[in-house]
C-alpha cells in the first residue's frame, strides 16, 4: 500500500515549527532562521512532534574517508572513517556503473571507524556505503575507492648493457600500467652525462668522468597516475680503452 503522509504541523520541543523544504534547505523556528543542510551532511535534532506526537529523530551513518584510497585487485585491508557506525555494520562498495560488492569482512572498532577487507577484482572507482544493523544507511558523497594495477615492468632488471668512456649513451628501460606511467632514479646514480628522461623512461646522454672501467648501479622507479609505484635495479658499465700502451717489435 501507497499513499501521502499529511502532516498539519512538525515542531521541535519548544513549540517551533520545522519546515522541511525539497530544496534541501530546513527551516527551523521563525522566518528568517535557515539552515542549509548539505549533502552528507546529518541535521541532529533532540525532539520533534509531529502532529502532538513525540517522535525519535533518526541518525544516520555517514562516510567521510577511507585509507588506503588506491588499491590493487587483490584482497586489501580498507579502514574507513565517518560517524554513528554500530557493531554489526554491513559495508558495501559501490561502483561508478553501479554494480555493487560487499566487504569481504568487517570489524566494528568504535562509532566513527571501521575496518573492512575489500576484494575488487574490476577496476574502477567506487562509492563506500554503510549500513547498520537497523537498516539505516549512509553512502560517501564521491567515490572515495580507486581500483587499480600498479606498474609492471618489461625491461628486465640486471645489467642494460656498456658504453665506451666519452661514448654515446642510448638505453631505454619501460614499465606498463593501466594509466600514464612516469620514471625516476631512487637510489644509486647514473652515468656522467647521462640523464633519465621521466616521460619516456630514455636514458640519454654523452658518457664523461669515468677513467677507468666502472659499473654504474642504480634503482628506477616507475609511478602510474593512481601513485602507485614498481621498483627495478638497473646497471650500466663504462669501459675504458688502453692507453699509452707498451709496444713491442
Amino acid at each position: 500500500m501507497t499513499g501521502i503522509l499529511k502532516v498539519d504541523t512538525i515542531q521541535d520541543i519548544d513549540g517551533n515549527d520545522i519546515i522541511q523544504e525539497s530544496s534541501g534547505t530546513v527551516t527551523v523556528g521563525q522566518s528568517g532562521q535557515t539552515v542549509a543542510v548539505a549533502s552528507g551532511a546529518t541535521l541532529s535534532v533532540p525532539a520533534l512532534t509531529v502532529n502532538g506526537e513525540s517522535v525519535t529523530a533518526i541518525t544516520l551513518p555517514t562516510v567521510s574517508s577511507i585509507s588506503p584510497s588506491t588499491i590493487e585487485n587483490t584482497q586489501t585491508a580498507v579502514t574507513i572513517t565517518g560517524t554513528n557506525f554500530v557493531n554489526g555494520a554491513t559495508v558495501n562498495a559501490i561502483s561508478s556503473t553501479g554494480a555493487i560488492y560487499t566487504a569481504d569482512t568487517v570489524s566494528f572498532t568504535n562509532s566513527t571507524t571501521l575496518a573492512t577487507n575489500f576484494t575488487l577484482t574490476t577496476d574502477g572507482t567506487y562509492y563506500i556505503r554503510v549500513e547498520n544493523p537497523d537498516g539505516l544507511a549512509g553512502r560517501s558523497a564521491t567515490a572515495l575507492l580507486t581500483v587499480s594495477d600498479a606498474p609492471t615492468w618489461v625491461t628486465a632488471a640486471g645489467s642494460l648493457g656498456s658504453v665506451a668512456a666519452g661514448g654515446a649513451i642510448s638505453f631505454t628501460v619501460q614499465a606498463t600500467s593501466d594509466s600514464t606511467v612516469s620514471y625516476s632514479v631512487v637510489s644509486g646514480s647514473l652515468p656522467g652525462g647521462a640523464s633519465l628522461n621521466s616521460s619516456t623512461g630514455a636514458i640519454t646522454g654523452t658518457e664523461s668522468g669515468a677513467t677507468a672501467e666502472t659499473t654504474y648501479n642504480f634503482t628506477i622507479r616507475a609511478t602510474d597516475a593512481e601513485s602507485q609505484t614498481a621498483d627495478r635495479a638497473f646497471s650500466i658499465t663504462v669501459t675504458v680503452g688502453l692507453n699509452n700502451a707498451a709496444q713491442f717489435n
